[in-house]
């Protein structure tokens, strides 16, 4: 019998973490070959430590259209500026940058690719899930959305020049109580934040305190002696030259900050071949499709591949006892709404576009649709056909 009253905490984690440096130069080089050529092949790892940036990883793109090593530099350091890295162990212009990017196994290939006997097949096999609930406006769990929108505040301060005294290495933890499973107060925030030499924590905390309080419902700020911040005292030195980061680290942070299952890969630095990303935003489609149209109040979804095959290999939605209609209908209704093929995923989502970057930092779900079609996942088109079936 699952709890409806417990507490629970997530967390998030800024742009300048070290871990998320690294996303954001991986998604980078994704969107620069996707941005060429819309069929490119990327799977991208990057490290980062002081003053120190490695790519790694197998390409695949047409010969004339490959990027050169000074585009793929220009890229990266461009990313690392946009961030806010001026720091001595830690700047867009000098950290040094080693690039080991390759072509693609001509292994995978023959199994991924379409040929005329074959549809194209998945890029490696795995699980992926999906997750909706209603306790937020973006149809994401509480904790997390709040997490990712601190932080997201405080970047925006910071880069406007209004928090000067902020710099970009930053993590936040949310904990709500809740009562017959639904959020109801906030009973304790963590915010860790670097900062310029000479303020003291006092000083950084009174920084914090309005970001945080703009973001929570009103009468949810914690009690004083749970607003954590900088409870370690001083934080100068961070990002990656405090820190080694590397792509893939914050899977967590990237979906739902715990309260759903994750099938275990990463997204950045993949092209949306790559199932490990393009079937997780599936599942989150529809998942957020199946709770915009009044069929349960929570919904987590789960599809799964084999390498080189196409077509998913089992499709799974659970509503932890709130659908208003059959579960087992509610799976038909969805492979008849979307085809879930790798092909199906993409054509549908129109993921063959320069638009990952942006996902890098502050949550790949619970963000709007853009005109460009960032986020496609996030539509809610599916919402008004799934509720012919209650």
């Amino acid at each position: 019998m699952s709890r409806s009253s417990f507490l629970f905490t997530s967390e998030s984690v800024s742009e300048g973490h070290p871990d998320k440096v690294c996303d954001r130069i991986s998604d980078t080089v994704v969107d620069l070959y996707l941005a060429r050529d819309p069929v490119a092949r990327v799977a991208c790892e990057t490290l980062a430590t002081t003053n120190l940036i490695v790519l790694a990883g197998e390409m695949r793109i047409r010969d004339d259209l490959t990027p050169s090593m000074e585009e793929i530099e220009t890229a990266v350091r461009e990313a690392v500026r946009d961030i806010g890295y001026h720091q001595k162990g830690f700047h867009w212009q000098t950290a040094e940058l080693i690039n080991r990017l390759h072509g693609q196994s001509a292994d995978i290939a023959m199994g991924v690719d379409e040929a005329a006997d074959k549809e194209e097949g998945a890029g490696d096999q795995g699980i992926m899930f999906g997750y909706a609930t209603d306790e937020t406006p973006e149809l994401m769990p509480a904790p997390i959305q709040y997490a990712h929108q601190i932080l997201q505040r405080m970047a925006q301060a910071r880069k406007s020049g209004e928090r000067p005294e902020f710099e970009p290495d930053a993590k936040s933890q949310v904990t709500l109580r809740y009562e017959n499973g639904k959020p109801v107060g906030v009973t304790s925030v963590v915010v860790s934040t670097q900062h310029k030499q000479g303020f003291s924590p006092k000083h950084v905390r009174e920084l914090v305190r309005p970001i945080v309080a703009s973001v929570l419902p009103e009468g949810w700020f914690p009690p004083e002696e749970e607003f954590y911040v900088n409870p370690t005292g001083n934080f100068v030195i961070g990002g990656p030259d405090g820190d080694a980061g590397l792509t893939g680290r914050k899977i967590i942070v990237d979906t739902y900050g715990g309260a759903s299952p994750h099938g275990g890969g990463a997204f950045s630095g993949k092209d949306p071949t790559k199932v490990d990303r393009s079937a997780a935003y599936a599942c989150r489609y529809l998942a957020k499709n199946v709770v915009a149209a009044g069929l349960a109040t929570r919904c987590t979804i789960q599809l799964s591949y084999a390498i080189g095959v196409a077509k998913p290999l089992s499709v799974y939605v659970n509503t932890g006892g709130t659908a208003r209609v059959d579960e087992a209908k509610i799976e038909a209704a969805l492979q008849e709404l979307m085809n879930l093929t790798p092909k199906g995923i993409r054509t549908h989502l129109q993921l063959n576009r320069p638009i990952y970057a942006r996902t890098a930092a502050y949550g790949h779900f619970g963000r709007a649709p853009e005109a460009d079609g960032g986020f496609s996942w996030e539509k809610t088109d599916l919402a008004d056909q799934l509720r012919g079936l209650n």
